[in-house]
């Protein structure tokens, strides 16, 4: 009797185990060490960082005066030819630089906001943060600001305005990813309407500058465009890589997340924060480059299968993708270097009708 007494109050007092949905639950969002680094998703990410090293050395043969493969890779380290190292590292490496650097930028940006919105639809040049730092900078064309430090700062300006409207206006005791795209739509279509007004009300040299540079370009690039894009991915992406364990609580819903211990608000402030600095400052740099942040993440998704779209995989995947489409920009057309948002546009134009088919098939609206 005492025995039977003693282990009902043993049974009574022990606590109770978590159901096994609520395991499996906590083990997607917060896998061990040897779940994140998955040897498929090492191994694509190694590939990745390999094949964009190679076409990034291979940027920099391109031009009048063509350097091998192997004198590019000596002058990056200060050898060789010392007409080499000036034509290497004075004057093709900012321009190679601005595009490594802005893809990188594009990529995780839009794998943020893919993985918090749980949209595949969702990138910053698809809710209206490209087009709201666009119309900034080409107010500060318009008006003579731009160049340097005035270019960056009118695009992060321009495209913070834009995330507080966006965040504001989808705001309703809360936000959702599903509201945010939708007013993002819309403000989007604001912003490009005043950026067109502007480039009509701008004079004729005024305009063709603003025109050159919202389609996406990387001509002309200098060491003053590489220096403040490549400190705000240095603070910025850390950041990104620290906000992943609670982003992917985000992916199984707000009210899984919040019983996870996620404060989903906060979160989803810190990474639409952490997502419109890198686009703000790649935009500034390199134009507003279509489709690389839409792309990217849902290439390298694919890649790895994962759950979500992987950070640094998305990154090196957009820098693969701009680095790539400005080799085919500056050699497609003997003597002519087209700017580097046109080949991006046409190759990234049918992965968008793709999305939109799968998404249409699965009738989730994506």
């Amino acid at each position: 009797m005492t025995n039977a007494k003693s282990t009902g109050d043993a049974t009574a007092s022990a606590p109770a185990r978590p159901s096994l949905r609520v395991q499996r639950t906590y083990r997607l969002a917060f896998p061990p060490v040897s779940g994140i680094l998955r040897p498929r998703l090492v191994t694509v990410t190694t590939l990745l960082a390999v094949g964009t090293f190679l076409v990034f050395c291979w940027s920099l043969t391109i031009g009048d005066y063509p350097i091998p493969f192997t004198d590019v890779v000596r002058a990056l380290t200060g050898s060789g030819d010392p007409g080499t190292v000036l034509v290497v590292q004075e004057l093709r490496l900012p321009r190679s630089l601005v595009g490594l650097l802005a893809g990188i930028a594009f990529g995780v940006s839009g794998g943020l906001f893919q993985t918090m919105t749980r949209n595949p639809l969702a990138s910053p040049d698809m809710i209206g943060l490209t087009q709201g730092a666009g119309t900034f900078v080409v107010v500060g064309i318009v008006l003579g600001w731009d160049g340097g430090l005035g270019t960056q700062t009118l695009g992060l300006l321009g495209a913070l305005t834009t995330a507080l409207v966006v965040y504001a206006l989808a705001w309703r005791r809360g936000t959702t990813g599903y509201r945010i795209i939708l007013v993002g739509i819309g403000v989007a279509w604001i912003c490009t309407s005043a950026t067109d007004y502007l480039v009509a009300r701008g004079g004729r040299f005024q305009a063709q500058a603003a025109l050159g540079w919202l389609v996406g370009n990387l001509n002309g690039r200098t060491w003053s465009d590489v220096g403040p894009l490549a400190i705000a991915l240095a603070v910025l992406l850390p950041t990104t890589l620290l906000l992943g364990r609670l982003l992917r609580t985000l992916q199984l819903g707000d009210d899984v997340a919040t019983g996870l211990g996620t404060r989903v608000q906060p979160v989803r402030l810190a990474v639409l924060l952490a997502g419109v600095g890198l686009i703000a400052f790649a935009t500034a740099a390199a134009g507003p480059v279509a489709f690389v942040a839409l792309a990217a993440p849902q290439i390298a998704l694919r890649l790895a299968r994962t759950a979500w779209p992987p950070t640094l995989a998305s990154g090196l995947t957009g820098a693969l993708m701009v680095l790539g489409s400005d080799l085919i920009a500056r050699t497609l057309i003997s003597g002519t270097e087209l700017p580097v948002g046109i080949v991006t546009g046409v190759l990234g134009a049918p992965i968008l009708l793709w999305l939109l088919v799968r998404a249409n098939r699965a009738g989730s609206g994506g």
